[in-house]
């Protein structure tokens, strides 16, 4: 059979083969037609190679991709795959052969005026796209902020700013099985969010050959639909577990004649490897990088000098949260234990480094799956990032575990930097991976602790899942047509402890003006709406209280953090860090003698001195990420918060603007494929001027969703 490519009124592909290898192939020139820039932005991203045409800016993070080792870390994972799995190596490498016989041809305006021309992929380049994209998904950067919380303001910091920091990317997904849907069979639905790009993190996409047939949302880039499918039959979804499965070890380092030794656990001095290499910067001289990896992982932080500038590494209080640190006292080289002069240099240990499986060896037998059963053994092979799984088919069969890898090792681990020179801090082996059930015929995930909750540190706050659950306690039977119900819900129970702030205020120690103000906030619905005028008064006043905690004395040690690499800046900036925890601290019996009643009251009168300026939406407006800028761009008006269902992020205290959201919604029926719904925020085209480039960004806003077509009468076929 030779290679199809349709497509419905929406421009969403839906390819056809005689195998599952050509139709791989055809995934890869489909998504080089539609997606070419951004293919190849993740490819040099997944290289650290994109300071070469995007400038200084993308320097930062080449410099992790390199000394993280990403592009290597792929080639090895693709290595072991074909000798694990030659199956699985081989549809991959069909994916990069169709990519590579279409990027040549591709007319994506961006390449201009980057002065770029396409590349040629690499068998592992899906592989490291898929690492690109995932490397910061736990967030192993929030160690450092932790660390620098405990040195700073002592243990009890730990549980008061917990909550999903900047950058964590999460979803809301729900399940409700056949007994509490209209047509007796279940319902998944759900959206997952990440930073909106242009174009989308998403493709919506169809797949037929003689062994499957699914439609779903891939990953651009990589062959498959991995976290979001419907085969007819089962329909599985996933959404961030929050689990950590990333360390970061404290390194002493130095140089010797033969190159540098690091300071291992058994007291001697090891050799690690170490090499340079040189990254282009576009308009800059290039600079030359040092790439070094001991036996716990690459170094990605300073070297056997510190950091630039001369940092070093500062001894903690203590090694955990809840004990004193322990005192080397093994071996005779035990004498050159670091001091609080030993310069700094942290490295990063991350499963597939060690394991050399990125869990692709699960996507086939997803594309294959007939029965919640086969969905539940194809997960048993996932790797990372580590995810949720909702999973329902059309026998009642359903599915609710956590899929991934997250390794046995010391709490302190799981906290913070930990001492490579002591014993104690090695893996030892892997947890397994917990189930959970429904409860009255529901399942709600939405990062919160959950079943995963044995395997992470932090979550977000339950109140997106709490509101879920209520939602769909509130009819007895449920359809899919129903579900953008649940998608678009505005209700923020975040915002109760900074009302009570509020109420408790004493009016004749406002002005007449806050007054007002107060009284408005107190009577507004706590719907994050794009058109409320109450909603826009209350995000001025959290916004001024973030900044008022920012600025106060208690929390200057954490005003400026170590010089750390530009790109794990956001989770050591201090704003949002209050931002995502003001209610733990707004509730919190003692913080710090800071004098909350004050804050909140001058926090009214700052919003009366400058009152917002219309609604919510009026400054609540979609920011998308873009490798390039866009020179014309009208951003539209958003509802939804942080804590909503409809989570549209911003980072109250800096900006209104949101560059986190639902990167796409789904609803997959059991009952009927074709009655399945799905949108994304843009549309399925990544080329500027396309009529499917941003055709379904009016859907996304109203909460809209584009019917599943599966008819071949209803698709137009493409040349």
């Amino acid at each position: 059979m030779s290679i199809e490519i349709h497509r419905d009124a929406w421009g969403i592909p839906h390819l056809r083969a005689g195998s599952a290898r050509e139709l791989a192939r055809a995934q890869g020139r489909v998504t080089a037609r539609d997606r070419a820039w951004q293919l190849e932005v993740e490819r040099h991203r997944a290289q650290g190679t994109s300071a070469a045409f995007l400038g200084v800016g993308a320097l930062s993070w080449d410099t992790l991709a390199r000394r993280a080792r990403l592009d290597d870390t792929a080639r090895r994972c693709f290595g072991a795959l074909e000798t694990r799995d030659p199956e699985t190596a081989e549809w991959v490498r069909a994916y990069v052969d169709g990519v590579n016989e279409e990027l040549p041809s591709a007319s994506a305006p961006e390449f201009a005026r980057a002065g770029l021309a396409p590349g040629r992929w690499e068998p592992w380049t899906p592989l490291g796209v898929w690492l690109g994209t995932h490397i910061l998904f736990a967030g192993f950067p929030a160690k450092l902020w932790r660390d620098e919380a405990i040195r700073h303001l002592g243990p009890d910091a730990v549980g008061l700013f917990a909550a999903d920091g900047p950058g964590t990317s999460g979803s809301n997904g729900w399940l409700v099985a056949g007994a509490r849907t209209t047509t007796g069979h279940a319902v998944l639905a759900g959206d997952p969010h990440r930073y909106v790009e242009d174009p989308g993190v998403y493709q919506q996409i169809h797949l037929v050959c003689p062994e499957f047939d699914v439609i779903g949302l891939a990953v651009p880039g990589v062959p498959g639909i991995a976290h979001f499918g419907h085969t007819g039959t089962v329909a599985w979804s996933i959404t961030n577990a929050m689990a950590d499965y990333q360390d970061l070890y404290r390194e002493r380092l130095r140089r010797t004649g033969a190159g540098v030794e690091a300071l291992g656990p058994d007291g001697t001095w090891q050799r690690a490897t170490r090499h340079t290499e040189t990254v282009e910067v576009a308009g800059e001289t290039p600079v030359e990088i040092e790439v070094i990896e001991t036996d716990r992982g690459p170094v990605i932080v300073g070297g056997p000098e510190g950091l630039e500038g001369g940092g070093v590494l500062e001894e903690p209080a203590t090694a955990d949260a809840s004990g004193p640190a322990s005192v080397p006292t093994v071996g005779p080289a035990r004498a050159a234990t670091p001091t609080a002069a030993t310069p700094l240099a942290l490295s990063l240990r991350y499963p597939p480094r060690v394991t050399e499986d990125l869990g692709f060896s699960a996507l086939l037998p997803l594309l294959r799956a007939r029965r919640t059963a086969d969905v539940d053994r194809a997960f048993d092979l996932w790797a990372e990032p580590v995810n949720v799984v909702q999973a329902a088919d059309t026998e009642g069969g359903l599915l609710h575990r956590v899929a991934g890898r997250v390794p046995v090792r010391a709490q302190a681990n799981r906290l913070r930097p930990v001492p490579a020179w002591e014993p104690g801090h090695d893996w030892r082996g892997w947890h397994d991976t917990t189930r959970a059930g429904l409860t009255d015929g529901i399942a709600v995930m939405a990062n919160q602790r959950g079943p995963a909750a044995p395997l992470g540190v932090e979550f977000a706050p339950p109140h997106r899942a709490n509101r879920i659950t209520a939602l769909l306690k509130e009819k007895e039977r449920w359809s899919a047509a129903d579900m953008p119900l649940i998608h678009m819900d505005t209700h923020l129970a975040s915002a109760q402890p900074l009302l009570d702030h509020i109420a408790a205020l004493d009016d004749a120690r406002l002005s007449p003006e806050a007054v007002i103000i107060r009284e408005t906030i107190l009577h507004w619905d706590r719907r994050m709406t794009a058109s409320s005028t109450e909603a826009a008064l209350y995000a001025a006043v959290r916004s001024a209280v973030v900044r008022r905690l920012a600025a106060h004395p208690a929390f200057a040690a954490l005003a400026d953090p170590p010089a750390y690499p530009d790109v794990l800046l956001p989770w050591l900036d201090l704003v949002p860090r209050i931002a995502f925890a003001l209610e733990h601290l707004l509730r919190a019996e003692e913080l710090y003698g800071v004098d909350r009643a004050e804050t909140v009251r001058a926090a009214v009168e700052d919003a009366a001195a400058e009152p917002p300026r219309g609604a919510w939406g009026d400054t609540h407006r979609l920011a998308p990420w873009r490798a390039l800028p866009e020179s014309e761009w009208d951003a539209p008006a958003l509802s939804g918060d942080h804590d909503c269902v409809l989570c549209t992020s911003a980072v109250p205290g800096l900006t209104d603007l949101a560059a986190r959201g639902p990167a796409a919604r789904y609803v997959w029926d059991l009952a009927r494929r074709e009655d399945s719904l799905w949108v994304v925020p843009l549309g399925a085209s990544g080329t500027p001027g396309s009529p499917h480039h941003r055709d379904q960004l009016p859907l996304w806003l109203r909460g809209d969703l584009v019917p599943v077509v599966t008819d071949r009468q209803h698709l137009t076929k493409e040349d």
